[in-house]
């Protein structure tokens, strides 16, 4: 079971644990022994989880685009392309930040509408577009290979010009951002979210390049489509706007939701012998912490959860 921004920050962490009530997921570490510890760069141009679940050892965003189009957006898909978010960046002091974009609240009429707008920029350059959902587009870019990007989840809540894309190509990148920024700027869509208090849709997200001959992370594409694949870990990121947003009340919620759905039905199973043996993979922004439970650790009744 792997949970990511299972963790809380060590400023609230007293306050939040001594608030949260997830009983099966506190008797399941009590039970348990400690496993592997990562501790990752800050930098990095993905979160841990999104390590573990693309299985990825480079520092650039996982290369995911080609194998998550085909869950979404199947078709003919040669040469090399990448996830393409419609995004909202808001102004800090001195500096531009990405939102979450889960928090965009985009529906499809409204990004089909974005999109279509946005699509003779890309055709003019050469640069293939698809429409998958109103939260993952798509754009080849066949000599954009080099770009290193970064993970919205990665990049979400900070200065984005240390996440932007970088790279041969990056100018290029750019140069045709900054377009569909000044066209969708005075967008009568724009001008309507505004009025209903909505962020505006101001820009787009570019990562996750991959080409034919990257091994796909089926089990990462599979999270990002809402569509687990066969042998993929038991993922639940219920956690992760509450957490990127600071919004930690919610993340006690969330918490106790996961602890009903999930961590609830493992402890039942072990109790009964249908599993013998659980993982538990608990994360946040850089850190993971794991821990192995067999059937056997379910006697140690001394340890109090």
């Amino acid at each position: 079971l792997l949970l990511p921004f299972a963790l809380p920050p060590a400023e609230h962490a007293k306050d939040l644990l001594a608030s949260l009530d997830a009983p099966a997921l506190a008797m399941l570490l009590a039970r348990a022994q400690p496993g592997h510890r990562i501790d990752a760069d800050p930098f990095a141009a993905a979160l841990p989880h999104e390590v573990l679940l693309a299985g990825t050892t480079t520092d650039n965003s996982p290369p995911v685009a080609r194998a998550l189009m085909q869950r979404i957006a199947p078709g003919a898909a040669d040469g090399y392309w990448f996830v393409l978010q419609p995004a909202h960046f808001h102004v800090a002091r001195d500096h531009l930040v990405l939102t979450d974009p889960r928090q965009l609240d985009l529906d499809d009429a409204s990004a089909r509408t974005l999109f279509d707008a946005a699509k003779p920029l890309f055709d003019e350059l050469g640069h293939e577009v698809r429409y998958g959902n109103p939260h993952h587009w798509f754009l080849r870019a066949d000599d954009w290979h080099d770009l290193r990007t970064c993970t919205p989840d990665a990049a979400t809540g900070h200065n984005v010009d240390v996440w932007l894309p970088r790279g041969t190509e990056a100018r290029s990148w750019r140069r045709l951002h900054n377009e569909v920024q000044m066209l969708w700027h005075m967008h009568p869509l724009n001008e309507q979210r505004d009025m209903r208090g909505q962020r505006r849709v101001n820009a787009l997200w570019l990562w996750g390049g991959a080409g034919a001959q990257d091994a796909a992370p089926h089990a990462y594409a599979g999270m990002l489509a809402g569509m687990p694949s066969a042998g993929m870990p038991r993922f639940d990121d219920a956690l992760a706007a509450s957490a990127l947003a600071g919004d930690w009340g919610s993340w006690l919620a969330a918490m106790q939701e996961v602890d009903t759905r999930q961590a609830a039905p493992l402890l039942a199973d072990l109790k009964s012998g249908k599993l013998t043996q659980v993982t538990l993979q608990l994360t946040d922004a850089q850190r993971v912490r794991e821990w192995q439970l067999s059937r056997a650790g379910m006697r140690k009744f001394w340890r109090t959860p």
